[in-house]
């Protein structure tokens, strides 16, 4: 039965794949005003929390694309991105920015990437990592899981559960941090430590932080959109502490808050589709 379900559900994503490769297979040959570019957060915006996108939104995106410049930009790894939205959608998009920026796209092809090793260096990035496994060690939580720590090219990303724990999981521990600020207090006890490394620390998605240098927030990617006049972006964690706050109230975008991916495709047919 397992096996069954499994092989049903390889093959409803293939054909899945298939559908978006015909949606997408036109874009490059449409002709677009560089004056405006639409710029979406992923996780909470374009899909539920770590979901694949759904088909709404694949033809919400694929009408917004025959009229407008198109781009993405998550905290997570592009590996992760690409599992929510699958790859021919991220090739579709004019721009993709993977962790904020520091691992860039352009039309599906690689241009730019940044590493925070080379930033803060590793004597520094190891007594971080040492520091941050000792503090979670000392957090009593319902339940632990595996992948507390996850290092990428532009961040760290922190998790108190673990990023190995199931969908149930992810969605009580949620609940519990709400409560108990478990991700508020851990990231103030960081703060305390390190007080001269120029960090900064972004709450996102339901289960994480990420850590990254001053000014890697995801204002990083603007750098690459200079040649568009209007930049509108999509976020949910658009509160102070949040890791779309600082892109969302940015002098260079119009921001959008949403808080969920059913409210970002109104908001889309409401002020560009019409």
């Amino acid at each position: 039965m397992i096996c069954l379900q499994k092989l049903n559900l390889f093959i409803n994503k293939q054909l899945l794949i298939q559908k978006l490769q015909q949606s997408f297979k036109t874009f490059q040959k449409m002709e677009r005003s560089k004056d405006k570019i639409i710029l979406f957060d992923v996780d909470g915006t374009l899909t539920k929390p770590r979901n694949i996108v759904e088909q709404d939104m694949i033809d919400t995106l694929a009408e917004l694309k025959k009229k407008h410049y198109v781009a993405v930009v998550g905290g997570s790894d592009l590996h992760k991105i690409i599992e929510q939205l699958t790859k021919p959608v991220v090739d579709s998009f004019d721009y993709c920015f993977s962790e904020n920026g520091t691992y860039s796209l352009k039309e599906g092809q690689f241009f730019a990437k940044r590493s925070i090793g080379d930033e803060i260096g590793e004597d520094k990035l190891k007594k971080f990592i040492n520091t941050t496994l000792r503090l979670l060690s000392e957090i009593d939580i319902p339940v632990k899981r595996g992948t507390f720590i996850e290092y990428r090219n532009g961040m760290i990303n922190i998790s108190p559960i673990g990023r190995n724990c199931s969908q149930q999981e992810r969605d009580e521990f949620e609940k519990f941090d709400l409560q108990h600020n478990i991700r508020k207090n851990l990231i103030s006890k960081l703060e305390s430590e390190f007080p001269d490394l120029n960090l900064k620390y972004s709450i996102g998605g339901q289960i994480s932080f990420d850590v990254f240098p001053i000014g890697w927030d995801k204002t990083y990617c603007l750098r690459f959109l200079e040649e568009f006049k209007e930049i509108h972006f999509y976020g949910d964690k658009t509160f102070p502490g949040g890791n779309d706050y600082e892109i969302y109230t940015s002098e260079r975008t119009v921001g959008h808050s949403v808080k969920n991916f059913q409210e970002t495709i109104a908001s889309i047919k409401e002020n560009f589709l019409n």
